[in-house]
C-alpha cells in the first residue's frame, strides 16, 4: 500500500510541474480564482459570470487535465500534436487588464443588484509562475425599497395584475434589486399576453426610483406606457383560423396550381389541402387551440405549436397571426401551416445477456406507421425474442434435463389516437391538452427446462395535461393480464409447487386473470418557460383489480372451485387495491451545488379471490432506484433474511408495502462531470405473516427497526441529451443481519457493497 502511495503522490507532483511548462518566461499561468463576498442576497455562483478571465479546466485529483493534454504536445507539426492540442486547452495567463475589468463588473452587477456602494479589490500572489487571484467584496448596507406605488390607469390591466397578486410580489424593505425588478416586468407583460394583449412588451413597463428620500432607501414607483395612437391597450380574439394541411407553401403562389387544392369547413377551422389528404380536419382540430372568438393566449399559440409537432406525422409547424378589426373588435386571423415528415419507422435490435452466469442474445424488431388512419394515429407492432444457454448449476440440477436451453419469444402492437375517445356526455374532456387514447394487445411465451409459461395483455389508457403543463392525468379504463402454465415438469412441480412448498411461489406461478382499472396524477411547479427556484414533483395513484370479474361473479357468470375461488372460464382471478405516492424535491445553492430529496410509499391489499398480490404487482426494494446499498431484489421484506441454498430468492424478497426515503448532494464539477453523495433509507414489508417470508410483515411496533440504510457516492455524465449514472452503495444499517445490524463502521466490499449503472437521475 505504501508502495502504491509513493507512485500517486508522485504523479501529482509530475502533474503540477507540468502546468506551467508551456508558460513563456515573464508571464504566469492563472491557477486559482476566488470570489470574497460578504453580501448575503448576492451569491459567490451569480458574481462568477461577471469574471473576464478563468484558469484552465480541472477535475479532482488530475487538476488541468485540458492544459495537461496540451502540454504534451510541443508543436502542431504531427497529426498526434495537432489532436492533442484540439482537445486540450491553451493555458490562460493572468491579464492585469482583465483581472481589473472583472472587479468593475462585478462592482457593476452588486450595484445593480442594491449594493450601490460595494467596494471590490484584488489580491494577487505569484509563486512558481502561478498566479492566484481573489477578489474581495464589501458590499456595506444595501438600499432598500422604503415606499411602492404604481400610476397604472389602464383600469383592465390593473385588475389583471391586481387579481393575479402581481403587484404584491414587490415588498416595501425588500433589497433594492434590478434583476428583482426585471423578472417581475417578464412576469407581469406574460400574464397580459395570456389575456387577450397581443405582442405586450415588458417594455410597456417601468420603474422610476428615487434615491434621495433616505439613507441607503429608494421611493419606488411602477409606471406603464401608452400605445402611440391610444390612451389604452387593446385585447385580441381569436379571429378567421385556417390551416394549410400539408401543403408547399410555394404552390399556393402558383394560381394554376390551386384547382388542386380542396377546401373544408370543420368546426371554424378553415382547411386547405390536396386531393390526397394529410390528415384529417378531426385530427387537426382537436389539437389546434386557436378557436374562433377565443381570446388570445400565448400560452394556447405555444400548446398549438407542440400538439401539431407532436405529431407522428408533422415535421414542422408555423404559426402566423395577422391582426384586423371587425365591428370594433380587435381579432387575430391565424394561418397555420404543417409539413409532413417521415411516415415509417423501423428499428433492429441485437443484445447480449448475462443472467445469473447463463449466457444468450435477445433480438426485437419494431415497426411503425405514424399516420395509419390519416389521424396521426401511430401504429407499433413489435416482435421479440431470446435464447439463453443454462448452465448445469441451474434450476434442473436434481433431474437429467436433454433440453437446457430457454427461449422467449413474443409479440405487441400499440396503437396510440391523438385525442381522448370518449362518449358524447363527455364532450368537453375532447377539449383537453396534450391528450392521447392509446390501445395494446400482446402476447409472450417463455420456455425453460422446466415449465412454459404464457402471458396475454390487452390494455387502455387515456392521458391528457392541463394548458399550463403542470399537471397530467393518466387513466386506465381496463388492463387485462391472463398468465398461463399448460406444462410443468414433474421436478418443478413437486419441488417448488406442491402443498408443502412456499405458498408464494406457488401461488405466482398459477394460472390466473388480472383485469385492472387505475388512475395517476402527476403535477410539477416547473412549468415550460420557468424553472422554479425549489422544483418539486408529486405522482399519486390507485390501481384497483378485480372490479369487472366481481361485477361478472354478481350477475352469476363465473364458478367456484374446489378450494373456494372464483373463476371466470376456468381461471382465478385476482383481487387486490394498491395505492402509491411519491414526492421528490430539488433545493439549488447556486449553478453547481444542490440537495435533492425524495419519499415514496405504496400499500397493496390482496382480497377477495386473492391472497397474495401478483408476483408482477409486489413491491421490491434494492437496486438503482431504491436503497442504493443492495442489488435490486435483494432487501427485505422487513428482516427476513435469505437462504443461502437458493440460487435466487427473488420471489421471497418481494412485498406488499414499498417505503423510499433519500437524499443527495449533487455538485457539478463541469459541464460534463457531476459528483453526488447520498444516503437512502426504506425496505419492503407484507401485509400477511407468510410461511416463506419470516419476519416480513409489517408491525406498527417494529417496523422502524427495520428500515435498511445505505451510503455512497455516485458519477454522473451528463450528455445534454442522456445523462449517465453510476452510483456505489454501502450498508450502514442491514434489518436482515441477527447479531449486529448497524454495520456502518464495518464496510465489507464483499456483501455490503453495490454497485449500479442506470440513465438519468435516480428521482
Amino acid at each position: 500500500m505504501r508502495k502504491y502511495i509513493i507512485c500517486l503522490l508522485s504523479f501529482l507532483f509530475l502533474i503540477a510541474c507540468d502546468a506551467t511548462k508551456r508558460v513563456p518566461e515573464g508571464s504566469y499561468l492563472l491557477n486559482k480564482v476566488k470570489i470574497d463576498t460578504d453580501t448575503k442576497s448576492v451569491k459567490k455562483s451569480e458574481l462568477n459570470p461577471f469574471l473576464r478571465q478563468t484558469p484552465n479546466s480541472s477535475i479532482p485529483i488530475i487538476g488541468k487535465y485540458r492544459l495537461h493534454l496540451y502540454n504534451m504536445a510541443p508543436n502542431d507539426s504531427t497529426w498526434l500534436n495537432r489532436q492533442l492540442r484540439k482537445l486540450g486547452e491553451r493555458p490562460v495567463l493572468y491579464s492585469e487588464r482583465l483581472t481589473a475589468i472583472s472587479a468593475e463588473q462585478i462592482r457593476l452587477e452588486l450595484s445593480n443588484r442594491g449594493y450601490l456602494n460595494a467596494t471590490v479589490d484584488t489580491t494577487l500572489i505569484f509563486k512558481d509562475k502561478k498566479a492566484d487571484v481573489t477578489y474581495d467584496v464589501v458590499g456595506h448596507t444595501p438600499y432598500r425599497i422604503l415606499n411602492f406605488q404604481d400610476t397604472i390607469q389602464d383600469t383592465t390591466i390593473y385588475k389583471i395584475l391586481a387579481n393575479d397578486k402581481e403587484l404584491n410580489l414587490i415588498k416595501e424593505d425588500a433589497i433594492f434589486d434590478l434583476k428583482v425588478l426585471e423578472e417581475e416586468r417578464i412576469d407581469m407583460a406574460r400574464q397580459l399576453r395570456n389575456r387577450g394583449y397581443y405582442n405586450f412588451s415588458k417594455d410597456n413597463f417601468f420603474f422610476l426610483a428615487d434615491t434621495t428620500v433616505g439613507t441607503n432607501q429608494v421611493d419606488l414607483t411602477l409606471g406603464l406606457t401608452n400605445p402611440t395612437d391610444t390612451t389604452l391597450h387593446q385585447q385580441y380574439y381569436i379571429g378567421n383560423s385556417t390551416v394549410l394541411n400539408g401543403i408547399d407553401l410555394s404552390k399556393l403562389e402558383d394560381s394554376t396550381a390551386l384547382h388542386n387544392f380542396d377546401t373544408i369547413q370543420f368546426r371554424n377551422l378553415t382547411i386547405i389541402q390536396d386531393k390526397k389528404e394529410f390528415l384529417r380536419p378531426r385530427a387537426i382540430y382537436y389539437n389546434t387551440f386557436l378557436r374562433k372568438n377565443r381570446m388570445y393566449a400565448e400560452r394556447i399559440v405555444d400548446r398549438t405549436y407542440s400538439s401539431l409537432n407532436g405529431l407522428g406525422p408533422v415535421s414542422q409547424t408555423n404559426i402566423n397571426l395577422y391582426p384586423t378589426v371587425r365591428n370594433d373588435t380587435n381579432y387575430l386571423d391565424a394561418r397555420i401551416s404543417i409539413a409532413p415528415g417521415n411516415l415509417h419507422w423501423m428499428q433492429f435490435g441485437v443484445d447480449g445477456t448475462n443472467s445469473a452466469g447463463d449466457f444468450g442474445v435477445a433480438t426485437n424488431i419494431t415497426y411503425e406507421h405514424r399516420n395509419i388512419f390519416k389521424g396521426a394515429e401511430r401504429l407499433r407492432i413489435r416482435l421479440n425474442g431470446a435464447y439463453e444457454f443454462i448452465s448445469s448449476g441451474g434450476l434442473s440440477d436434481s433431474i437429467n434435463l436433454i433440453d437446457q436451453s430457454y427461449y422467449e419469444y413474443g409479440a405487441e402492437t400499440f396503437l396510440s389516437i391523438p385525442q381522448l375517445l370518449l362518449p358524447w356526455l363527455l364532450e368537453r374532456l375532447k377539449e383537453q391538452t396534450s391528450a392521447s387514447t392509446e390501445f395494446s394487445v400482446g402476447v409472450n411465451f417463455q420456455k425453460r427446462p422446466e415449465y412454459l409459461r404464457q402471458f396475454f395483455n390487452l390494455s387502455s389508457k387515456l392521458q391528457w395535461s392541463r394548458m399550463s403543463w403542470r399537471l397530467t392525468n393518466t387513466v386506465e379504463p381496463l388492463d387485462i393480464n391472463y398468465v398461463r402454465m399448460p406444462w410443468k415438469s414433474k421436478f418443478f412441480t413437486d419441488q417448488y409447487l406442491s402443498d408443502e412448498s412456499n405458498p408464494i411461489l406457488r401461488k405466482s406461478y398459477e394460472d390466473q386473470l388480472i383485469a385492472r382499472t387505475a388512475y395517476s396524477v402527476s403535477f410539477s411547479n416547473t412549468g415550460a418557460r420557468r424553472v422554479p427556484k425549489n422544483p418539486f414533483r408529486i405522482r399519486a395513484g390507485i390501481d384497483l383489480a378485480g372490479l369487472i370479474p366481481r361485477l361478472i361473479t354478481a350477475l352469476g357468470g363465473s364458478k367456484t372451485d374446489d378450494e373456494g375461488y372464483e373463476e371466470i372460464l376456468g381461471i382465478k382471478y385476482a383481487e387486490y387495491v394498491k395505492t402509491d405516492f411519491d414526492f421528490s424535491r430539488t433545493y439549488p445553492f447556486d449553478d453547481k451545488n444542490s440537495i435533492a430529496m425524495h419519499f415514496g410509499v405504496g400499500v397493496a391489499v390482496p382480497y377477495g379471490n386473492s391472497i397474495v398480490l401478483p408476483f408482477e404487482k409486489r413491491y421490491f426494494a434494492g437496486g438503482a432506484n431504491s436503497v442504493r446499498g443492495w442489488s435490486t431484489r435483494t432487501l427485505g421484506p422487513g428482516g427476513y433474511q435469505r437462504s443461502d441454498t437458493l440460487r435466487a430468492d427473488f420471489v421471497n424478497q418481494t412485498g406488499d408495502i414499498k417505503l423510499d426515503v433519500s437524499i443527495e448532494y449533487r455538485n457539478k464539477l463541469t459541464n460534463l462531470f457531476e459528483l453526488a453523495t447520498f444516503v437512502d433509507a426504506g425496505n419492503i414489508w407484507t401485509i400477511k405473516d407468510y410461511q416463506g417470508q419470516p419476519n416480513g410483515v409489517f408491525r406498527f411496533d417494529e417496523f422502524y427497526k427495520q428500515i435498511a440504510v445505505a451510503y455512497g457516492l455516485g458519477l454522473r455524465i451528463n450528455l445534454n441529451f442522456l445523462l449517465l449514472r453510476l452510483d456505489a452503495g454501502m450498508k450502514a444499517y442491514d434489518p436482515a443481519e441477527r447479531n449486529k445490524k448497524f454495520v456502518l463502521f464495518k464496510p465489507n466490499f464483499t456483501d455490503k457493497f453495490a454497485v449500479h449503472f442506470a440513465i438519468g437521475y435516480p428521482f
